[in-house]
This record gives C-alpha cells, structure tokens and sequence, in this order.
C-alpha cells in the first residue's frame, strides 16, 4: 500500500510538471506574438491566426465593457473549458471597431464559448487594434 501511495504522488507530480511546462510553453509562443504584435496591429485577426501554426484557442470570451452593448476586446483562452477560470493563460485582442455585444452574446451562447470554425470566420475579418498576452 506504501509503494501504490509513491507511485500514485510520483505520477501526479509528473503530470503536474509536464502540464506546467505545457503552459510555459504556451506563454512563451504567445509571447512573441504580442513582441511582434505591429505586423497584427491594423490587419484582419485571420493574418494572426495563420501565423499561429503550433496552438489555437480553444475558447472565446467577450470582454466587458461599461457600455453592455459593445464587445471592445475578446479573451482568447488555449485550455480546456473546464480550466478556463484557473490563471490560465489569455490572449487579448481589443478590436479597432468594437463588436456589437449581440453578435459575439450568439457564438457564445450556441457554442459554449468554444472557438469554432464559424466563429474564425466571424473574428477573422475584425481589425485588430492590441494585442496583449497574460496569465
């Protein structure tokens, strides 16, 4: 029972570290992005998503506003839903035009909030006006 208690702590560990080396890495690849965020600035989203070859997000989330009738800026996440809320790390683009929050209020209701290909469309054509990656 000693041993199967080790193995077990011992396999969580190393699950624990490859996922904190995943993150890592994920932040360091977005990273760049934000560096070199003046080849994105005044470009369709679509230009940035092409260049990301490596990782896409995985869900899109709008940010708030005081004016509830604009979507300004939308929160890019590259986890899995169920660790969207856990200091995750979060592309943000705020949009040159905002969107109007009933358009980005439909994708996210009908898909849960994951970035699906009909929502690459629908951003695709936004200009990007920031970008900013955190954790």
């Amino acid at each position: 029972m000693k041993n199967f208690k080790f193995l077990f702590a011992f396999v969580l560990l190393i699950l624990g570290v490859s996922s904190a080396k995943a993150q890592l890495d994920t932040l360091n690849y977005l990273k760049q992005f934000e560096a070199n965020k003046a080849n994105y600035i005044n470009k369709p989203l679509s230009v940035l998503l092409n260049d990301m070859t490596q990782i896409q997000p995985k869900t899109a989330w709008s940010a708030t506003h005081r004016k509830k009738t604009i979507t300004p800026g939308t929160r890019f996440k590259f986890c899995d839903m169920e660790l969207s809320f856990h200091n995750v790390i979060t592309l943000l683009i705020e949009w040159q035009d905002p969107i109007p929050r009933d358009q980005t209020k439909y994708y996210e209701q009908k898909n849960d909030f994951y970035f699906t290909n009909e929502e690459r469309i629908f951003y695709g054509s936004k200009i990007i006006k920031n970008i900013v990656v955190y954790r």
